[in-house]
């Protein structure tokens, strides 16, 4: 329910509630005053229990947000109400000569209208509820639709770039180099390329998956290429095992891999290393030396573009890029499911 949707809803039916409230007043305390006191009176007290409800309803939605918390919200916003119901319009009571100090101190007074504030309190915070659970599933749901939707465009762009021409022809160039001076090493690269693309096919519907899961792809990956650069390209792995079953989207190490090779020379005088290592327990980081290509073949302009959006829809959390003047380094979040409760779409 949106801010100023909500404030006209609540003024209209303020207004609605306080008319009739007045047409069905059959109290004499004000017998002989005209109707549009009558009104006034009524629209005083509607104005002051249904905005006095709304904000205890707001502060504790904004303290116990998360849907997990449902329980806890209604629970606390429920009895907040019915105290309010109980002792909000007191000082209206007493300006309009409603109540005297005396029957303000009775326990009576207030026992008497108890029923009638569970009641209204029971109706108020589930109805606020029932709002503000349809939105955070529509939100929820907006949040899915575009994940699935930046999903599916990273599946079709890493599926044609690994297999273009271009790839499949620099892969088996390589095969067919290595099967006669190595036939072994042969078999291996085969069954690396099997598991790239494996990986792929298999992850294609997944949002997030476990770092170790993502890690096993990123060596198959980095095999392929260093037996293509066999000499001049390194890479190294510093992950605790503790940490293997966090999460991240499929294919992000692969695409920082993929850029680095594409930005990157990579040759004998200037040869390659990439480190992938955890920074603080939070974030994993693809590290490489800094060895800018003089020209770049055409970008799809895709990779860091493509990471940011898919973490931004996931939680709005967010990558940080480090240029030094001779490496470049990226951290990525690692999302911990047990403290994700909340996010639907897993």
């Amino acid at each position: 329910m949106g801010k100023l949707r909500e404030i006209h809803i609540r003024w209209i039916g303020i207004l609605i509630v306080a008319g009739l409230a007045t047409l069905n007043d059959g109290e004499d305390h004000m017998a002989g005053e005209p109707f549009w006191f009558h009104y006034f009176v009524s629209l005083c007290f509607t104005a002051v229990y249904w905005n006095g409800a709304w904000a205890i309803i707001y502060f504790f939605r904004r303290k116990f947000p998360e849907i997990s918390k449902t329980k806890r919200r209604l629970s606390f916003s429920g009895l907040g109400v019915i105290i309010w119901m109980s002792v909000g319009g007191i000082p209206l009571k007493m300006i309009f000569n409603v109540v005297t100090w005396k029957e303000v101190l009775t326990i009576e007074e207030h026992l008497r209208y108890l029923p009638f504030n569970f009641v209204i309190a029971a109706v108020v915070s589930l109805s606020y509820e029932a709002f503000y659970f349809f939105e955070k599933w529509k939100e929820q749901f907006r949040l899915y639709e575009q994940l699935k939707n930046q999903q599916v465009r990273t599946q079709y762009e890493v599926l044609q770039n690994q297999m273009s021409p271009h790839f499949l022809f620099n892969s088996l160039n390589t095969l067919t180099t290595i099967i006669p001076e190595d036939p072994n090493a042969a078999v291996a690269f085969t069954e690396k390329l099997s598991e790239v693309y494996r990986y792929i096919l298999q992850n294609k519907d997944r949002e997030l998956v476990s770092l170790k899961e993502e890690l096993d792809f990123a060596e198959s990956y980095l095999f392929l290429l260093r037996m293509r650069y066999p000499h001049n390209l390194s890479f190294q792995f510093n992950i605790d095992k503790k940490y293997l079953e966090l999460t991240i989207p499929p294919l992000t190490l692969q695409m920082l891999v993929e850029n680095a090779i594409k930005h990157n020379v990579v040759s004998k005088a200037k040869p390659l290393h990439i480190d992938i290592y955890i920074e603080n327990g939070q974030s994993v980081i693809v590290k490489n030396n800094l060895q800018l290509k003089g020209s770049l073949e055409k970008s799809t302009k895709t990779g860091l573009e493509n990471i940011r959006k898919r973490y931004s829809i996931l939680g709005n959390r967010k990558i940080d890029v480090i240029t030094s003047a001779n490496n470049f380094m990226v951290a990525v979040p690692l999302i911990d499911l047990l403290e994700e409760k909340d996010l639907h779409l897993v």
